[in-house]
């Protein structure tokens, strides 16, 4: 399965466009990319072509995205990010950017809970489950 399937699959499932359902999709890639453990996510991303490029697309922590997160969210993500350090503010500047997306909670929830199942058609379930358990407060933001 590509990346690109996984993000049709997830416009198609959550009733969002595909341009934000790729974007959101790429940051989910881009949080596990900087909060897991750098092997288990480099499997992962082996195992979906054209999911390491859109991680670095998307970029969690590129201040440029950082940025663009605005309002008080993203003044809050990068306060904690700073007193947190990168890997808590990684998962903290995700959420902030898919709520700057355009997605509520609920749709955070259901396209963090749908990528994780696609996630693991497309590889080894028991990889995504090492993943997911690895990153602290990923289930608790993501509905996983």
């Amino acid at each position: 399965m590509q990346i690109q399937d996984i993000v049709t699959n997830i416009s198609n499932q959550v009733g969002i466009d595909p341009s934000t359902a790729e974007k959101a999709v790429g940051i989910l890639l881009s949080v596990f990319k900087h909060e897991a453990d750098g092997t288990r996510v480099g499997e992962l991303f082996a195992a979906i072509p054209g999911a390491d490029d859109l991680a670095t697309r998307y970029d969690v922590m590129a201040e440029d995205t950082q940025q663009s997160a605005g309002g008080l969210a993203g003044l809050l993500s990068s306060a904690l990010g700073s007193l947190l350090g990168s890997r808590a503010g990684a998962l903290i500047q995700g959420v902030a950017q898919l709520q700057a997306a355009g997605l509520d909670i609920p749709q955070i929830r259901q396209t963090g809970a749908s990528f994780v199942e696609q996630a693991k058609q497309a590889s080894n379930p028991q990889l995504v489950d090492d993943i997911v358990e690895s990153v602290p407060g990923l289930k608790g933001h993501f509905g996983l």
